[in-house]
């Protein structure tokens, strides 16, 4: 982690700023959690050891998702979610009756990425995509609930 922190105290210093504890923990939370919200990044410094509040942890993301370091996504309603930037070329899967969030490969939309751009360059960001369903196990349980579909 030493050298992610002098990275990332480099970059702060080029744009007149400075690596502050909070930053450094909002970072390591975000990269410890994958995805999240504010609010779980919060209980995830808190975890740590750190201290932090939700205004910390915004303005932190903030910073940090102006550097390149962290990327959001809206998955649902409500907080965004933010992940390390390095795990950026996914996309996001929520399912609707568990609410557990999962990462694909951004090569499931390759052919709507390209069908898109064919049509009128409009260049997709896969890793701003979040679709909703239902996982396996929810799909299974409503079947089983609901009887069979068809």
């Amino acid at each position: 982690m030493i050298a992610m922190s002098d990275a990332l105290a480099s970059q702060l210093r080029r744009r007149g700023m400075r690596l502050t504890a909070q930053r450094r923990q909002v970072l390591d939370a975000v990269r410890a959690t994958r995805h999240a919200t504010p609010e779980q990044i919060v209980e995830a410094v808190r975890s740590a050891g750190g201290s932090s509040s939700l205004t910390t942890v915004y303005r932190s993301l903030e910073v940090l998702e102006a550097l390149g370091l962290v990327r959001h996504v809206h998955i649902g309603h409500g907080a965004p979610t933010y992940h390390p930037a390095e795990h950026y070329d996914h996309v996001h899967v929520r399912c609707n009756g568990c609410g557990r969030v999962e990462s694909v490969s951004a090569d499931l939309l390759a052919e709507v990425a390209r069908a898109l751009y064919d049509a009128d360059g409009f260049r997709l960001d896969a890793g701003h995509v979040a679709l909703a369903g239902l996982c396996a196990e929810c799909a299974d349980t409503k079947e089983r609930t609901d009887g069979p579909t068809g």
